[in-house]
């Protein structure tokens, strides 16, 4: 393609140049993809009510606040995903330097290609969140957090939707498997005891209940840990100076155990329609949430933006920041870290102009008040 204008641009892009199993991967989610398809539909339930007369001449799309002592160019960054080597000889490197460079905030997968002090290395002050998959060698994963410290990231993302892995189709039929000279960067080094069990390949022992009944006879083994409660946040908080948040709450209820187990911030996410399929669009979650944290704790999601428009909508919907994950991957497999860069401008481009055709010229501005909603296809608790 000669001209990439948009997101969409830039995913059909990527795609000319990549094989069928990391394609797969990336596009890929559980079941019926129905919750893949409803996280990017969902933005199309609201309609924008602009305002005129508002001497739009100059547009701050700056965060209404600061994040950890910092303000961002935009509300919105990179969300933490898994082997970005699949799409880049430079991985996760040239995705910090992208985050870096443009002043976008990054968070990196506890399953990145390279190690996560490589990574804040080149990302360095923009390099925030360490998300994190606890094991049931608990001291595999308290390692993992010590390090995070030690290299400098403000704060754990405990990733809380994964105790066992989504039924994808896509990864069975293709036997997911890292091409050779790729691998979890964080564990390359043999530091730690026992194989690590990396979820998403074709022989991981966290393919559901029931499948690792072998595994559970162990003592300590490093698979994702079933039995991950609201209780361990007390234990993981014991363990690091950082903040500590969650992602993966997508209800009220969740939302209200969050907060009364001591957490920092609440990020709204179905794991990009990847776990559990049929759940609510995250932007449908949105709401409930944000009510029911009323102004505790920071509220983050992420989940279907392709557009500036769709982080306008989330952040009418009480969202405090917003975050992309398979616009990256796309963005960095088309150019490397121009090619993340590339997304990032075409997102602040669109989102600014989304401002100023609304009436808004200051973050702060943006409201329910901006928003109509189709009631049509509604959902309501039972």
């Amino acid at each position: 393609m000669t001209k990439i204008l948009n997101i969409d641009d830039l995913e059909r892009a990527s795609r000319l140049s990549i094989d069928k199993m990391t394609w797969d991967f990336w596009a890929g989610g559980a079941n019926d993809l129905q919750t893949v398809a409803e996280n990017k539909a969902a933005f199309s339930d609201y309609r924008i009510r602009p305002r005129y007369m508002r001497n739009v001449t100059a547009v701050d799309t700056k965060p209404k606040a600061e994040l950890f002592g910092k303000k961002f160019a935009i509300p919105c960054g990179l969300a933490p995903s898994s082997m970005h080597k699949l799409a880049h000889p430079d991985g996760e490197i040239a995705t910090a330097k992208a985050a870096k460079t443009k002043n976008w905030p990054m968070a990196i997968s506890s399953y990145s290609s390279m190690s996560l002090e490589e990574a804040k290395e080149a990302g360095r002050d923009n390099l925030l969140f360490f998300q994190l998959y606890v094991f049931k060698n608990r001291e595999t994963s308290a390692d993992l957090v010590r390090r995070a410290e030690r290299a400098g990231f403000k704060a754990v993302l405990l990733t809380i939707d994964s105790p066992y892995l989504g039924l994808r189709f896509s990864e069975r039929r293709n036997k997911f498997t890292l091409p050779r000279g790729i691998e979890p960067g964080n564990f390359a080094s043999g530091r730690y005891a026992g194989p690590i069990d990396f979820s998403v390949e074709d022989k991981s022992k966290s393919k559901g209940p029931g499948t690792n009944d072998d595994l559970l006879k162990e003592a300590k083994p490093n698979v994702i840990d079933p039995a991950l409660n609201w209780p361990d946040i007390e234990w993981l908080k014991s363990i690091t100076n950082m903040e500590v948040w969650v992602k993966g709450v997508m209800t009220a209820e969740d939302a209200e155990l969050a907060v009364e187990a001591g957490v920092d911030g609440i990020w709204v996410s179905n794991h990009g329609g990847r776990q559990l399929d049929g759940c609510l669009p995250t932007l449908h979650a949105l709401p409930e949430v944000v009510a029911a944290v009323r102004g505790k704790v920071p509220v983050h999601m992420d989940g279907g933006i392709r557009r500036g428009s769709d982080v306008f909508r989330a952040l009418a919907l009480g969202a405090d920041f917003v975050w992309i994950g398979r616009p990256v991957l796309w963005g960095l497999k088309y150019d490397g870290q121009k090619g993340i860069e590339l997304a990032e401008q075409i997102l602040e481009d669109e989102f600014r102009l989304a401002m100023a055709l609304s009436g808004t010229v200051s973050v702060g501005q943006i409201s329910k008040a901006h928003l109509t909603k189709k009631v049509a296809a509604t959902w309501a608790k039972l």
